[in-house]
This record gives C-alpha cells, sequence and structure tokens, in this order.
C-alpha cells in the first residue's frame, strides 16, 4: 500500500532561483537553546547553550534549508573543543550547501574550588562562548570566558584613613589559540591578576583572607587590563586576542572599563 505522503508533491520553494541579485552575508537561526557537553577540568559537564548558526546565501538561491541548523545541532554526539568544533563548522557548511557560515554558543560552565583558609568545596560559574567562522576560505575559531573577580582602587586606598572602596570586576577574555587551551587554565589568566578571586562557598576566616588580600593588592581597572595581557602575551599558544574589564563600581552608578587587543 502506498503511504498519503508518498503520493504529496510537496514543493521545495527555499530552493528556488532569486531574480533581485542580492547575496546575504548572514541567514540562520539565532538563540537555539540546545544541549552541550563540555570537557571541564578533566570531566565532561553537561550545559545547555544558546545557539546562533548561520550561513552565507548567494544572489541566485531564494532560500537556506532552516531545519538542517537544528538537526546539525542534534547530531553533536560527543564533547565539544575548539578542534572539534572547527570540524564540526565544516560538516554545517556541507549539510547546508554554503560555503561560508558561523556558529555562536553561549553557555555556562562550572568549576570546583577550595576556600583559600578553610578549604570548604564549592562550585563556581563562569560564562564561555566559542565563535567559529569559515570566510574567504579560512576558518577562525575564538573561545571566550567572563570570570567574575574582586578590585579594589589604589587611589581610594591612598586618599582614605581606613578602608578602600571595592567592587566585582568581570574580566571577559577572547582568544584565538594555536594550541589546546583548557577552560580551567583562561579562567585563571583572569584571577590570578585580579585584587582577589572570588568563590561561592565562604567560611569567616576566608573573607578574612579575601578582604586582606584585595587590601594588599590594589588594582584600577587599567591594571587589570594591562596584567592579564601581559600574562596572554607569555603563552606561546595564545595568538590573537581581546580583554575587556569592567568595574562595577561601588561608589557610582556606573562603570569603570578598559579594553586591550593583540591583532
Amino acid at each position: 500500500m502506498t503511504h498519503p505522503t508518498q503520493a504529496l508533491h510537496i514543493p521545495d520553494t527555499q530552493s528556488e532561483r532569486d531574480e533581485r541579485h542580492l547575496a546575504i552575508q548572514r541567514v540562520g537561526v539565532k538563540d537555539v537553546r540546545y544541549p552541550l557537553r563540555l570537557r571541564v577540568a578533566g570531566a565532561e559537564q553537561q550545559t545547555a547553550a544558546l545557539w546562533t548558526l548561520d550561513v552565507a546565501l548567494p544572489a541566485e538561491k531564494k532560500g537556506t534549508h532552516m531545519s538542517r541548523f537544528v538537526a546539525w545541532l542534534d547530531g553533536l554526539d560527543a564533547p565539544l573543543d575548539a578542534a572539534v568544533l572547527r570540524d564540526k563548522l565544516g560538516a554545517m557548511l556541507t549539510l547546508l550547501g554554503a560555503a561560508e557560515g558561523r556558529i555562536e554558543s553561549r553557555f555556562s560552565f562550572f568549576l570546583r574550588k577550595r576556600a583559600p583558609v578553610s578549604g570548604v568545596s564549592s562550585l563556581m560559574d563562569y560564562q564561555g562562548r566559542w565563535i567559529a567562522e569559515a570566510r574567504a576560505g579560512k576558518t577562525t575559531v575564538w573561545t571566550e570566558v567572563a570570570v567574575p573577580v574582586k578590585s579594589l582602587c589604589p587611589c581610594s586606598k591612598e586618599i582614605s584613613d581606613y578602608g578602600a572602596h571595592n567592587q566585582r570586576s568581570t574580566v571577559t577574555i577572547r582568544v584565538e589559540t594555536q594550541a589546546p587551551l583548557a577552560w580551567e587554565e583562561l579562567v585563571r589568566f583572569a584571577e590570578v591578576n585580579a585584587s582577589s578571586e572570588l568563590w561561592a562557598l565562604l567560611k569567616r576566616s576566608d573573607e578574612k583572607w579575601i578582604t586582606e588580600r584585595a587590601y594588599e593588592n590594589p588594582k584600577f581597572v587599567e591594571d587589570l587590563v594591562r596584567d592579564v595581557a601581559l600574562s596572554l602575551n607569555a603563552d606561546k599558544r595564545i595568538g590573537r586576542y581581546v580583554v575587556e574589564v569592567d568595574n562595577h563600581k561601588s561608589i557610582h552608578n556606573h562603570s569603570a572599563y578598559a579594553r586591550i587587543e593583540r591583532a
């Protein structure tokens, strides 16, 4: 017996020719929430990511195959790293019949940390992002992490009879790597250069240590961004990079900001 759908002719409208003669640089799907498997600190982590997937569409083609982007996502059957993502981008372009395209994935991941004095253990959350792009025959993969840290103002410490204003800061590091670089290594570039790093769970002895550590290690936003950049410069695995620091000021209703790029 013939299945009813076998007798149907379903038009493939998006594959038709377009006569407006305008190429589209990026067309695809945006903010698709889908599972992601990561390798972090030697173990696999399950997380959920927001994906943006797109390809370049030639002027003569009417549309792309939107459903194939989700099919590509559903076919990710192993933990991803930058090298695997580079290969998977090629597979996505083949599936979509495209020469150029882009993948962006934003997600949370976790590192287990022990407090500096008490040693109590807890999970610290960080924001990660990948951007993989194929353009003009070249594929580029950027790995990005946003790390919360503590900063204390040198000027406030210098002019005050006691205390100094301090705040939480966010250090965002985006790198193009020449060799494998683990998430926990990328995080440490930010944490070791801050007035103090942060933990999710602390005892009073830890709070005392962090307060005094920051007071002994004051940094302007300019100091922090430069120190992170110098650490990146010293690592031969890292090529181009962007470092951004946002100090979420405790005495102002605005942030202080700094950025260094290496092209």
